[in-house]
C-alpha cells in the first residue's frame, strides 16, 4: 500500500518503502499540477489577459500560424499557470520528502529557508510581471521600429513571458542558497563580503541569460539582485553559525581544571 504520511528521522525505511513513498508524492503532485492545468484551461480567456498585460496597448490581438496554433499556445500559457498556482502543493511533497533525512538540529536551519522559497519565488514573478516585462517589451518592440514590419507571434511572446517569469522567480531564492552555504560553513559571510565584486559579476552574467538579452532587462533584474545579495549577507551574519573558537571559548582548559598530563620516565 503506498505510504503518504509523515516520515519521522527515527524511522527505519527499506528501499521499497521510500521508493514507494516517492511514487505517492510523484502521483499527488501530479494530481496537483492537473487539477491546476483544468482550472487554467477552464478559464482560458482570462489567463491570456493576464499575459497580455505586460504588452503595449496596441498589442492586444497576436499573430498564430498553422490550424493548431491557437490551440497549442493555449495549452502552453495553461501550462505555465497551472505551474505557479500548483507550486504550494509541489514544493510541500518534496518538502516532506526530503525532511525525514534530516535530524531535529538539521530541521531548525532547513524548515525556515524552505518555508522562504515559495513566498521568494513569487515576489520574483510579481517583480518580472510588472516590472520587467513591461520595460523589456516596450524597448525590444520599438527597437529600430523604422526598420521592420514588427509584429508579435502568440507562441513567441508567452514563451519569453513563461520563462522570463520562471527565471526571475529562481534568481530570487538567492538568499537561501546564501543562507544555507553559510549556516553549513561552507563559506563565511566575510568571506563573501569580500569578494562582492565577484558575485555582483556573476549576477551580471546571470541577469544577461535572461530570456530577453536585452540591456534593459539585464539592469532592471540586476537592481533586485544585488540587493537581495546585500540583504543575504546582512542575514547570514545576524544567524551565523557558531564559530569554532566560540566553541572552544565555552570547553573547559584542562589546567582549570587540574588536570594535568603525566611525564614518562
Amino acid at each position: 500500500m503506498a505510504r503518504v504520511g509523515p516520515v519521522d528521522f527515527e524511522d527505519r525505511l527499506t528501499l521499497v518503502e521510500h521508493l514507494d513513498e516517492l511514487r505517492s508524492r510523484i502521483i499527488i503532485s501530479l494530481a496537483a499540477f492537473g487539477v491546476a492545468f483544468a482550472l487554467c484551461l477552464w478559464q482560458n480567456h482570462l489567463l491570456l489577459d493576464i499575459a497580455n498585460g505586460p504588452l503595449p496597448n496596441d498589442r492586444d490581438k497576436l499573430l498564430t500560424f498553422g490550424v493548431a496554433e491557437p490551440f497549442t499556445t493555449t495549452l502552453l500559457v495553461s501550462a505555465y499557470g497551472a505551474i505557479i498556482i500548483a507550486l504550494p502543493v509541489l514544493l510541500y511533497q518534496v518538502y516532506a520528502y526530503i525532511l525525514p533525512a534530516l535530524s531535529h538540529s538539521e530541521k531548525k536551519v532547513a524548515l525556515p529557508l524552505m518555508l522562504l522559497a515559495p513566498f521568494l519565488f513569487v515576489a520574483g514573478v510579481a517583480f518580472a510581471y510588472f516590472i520587467v516585462l513591461p520595460s523589456a517589451t516596450k524597448f525590444l518592440l520599438n527597437f529600430n521600429e523604422d526598420q521592420f514590419n514588427i509584429e508579435v507571434r502568440a507562441k513567441d511572446y508567452y514563451g519569453f513571458m513563461g520563462m522570463t517569469l520562471l527565471s526571475c522567480g529562481v534568481l530570487f531564492q538567492v538568499p537561501i542558497a546564501i543562507l544555507a552555504v553559510t549556516r553549513a560553513g561552507i563559506v563565511t559571510t566575510d568571506q563573501l563580503a569580500a569578494n562582492r565584486r565577484y558575485a555582483i559579476l556573476v549576477i551580471a552574467v546571470v541577469a544577461m541569460l535572461l530570456p530577453g538579452t536585452d540591456p534593459v532587462t539585464m539592469l532592471i533584474s540586476m537592481i533586485p539582485l544585488v540587493f537581495l545579495f546585500e540583504g543575504s549577507l546582512i542575514l547570514s551574519r545576524v544567524f551565523a553559525r557558531p564559530d569554532r573558537t566560540a566553541a572552544e571559548e565555552t570547553d573547559p582548559d584542562p589546567d582549570d581544571l587540574g588536570i594535568t598530563g603525566t611525564r614518562s620516565s
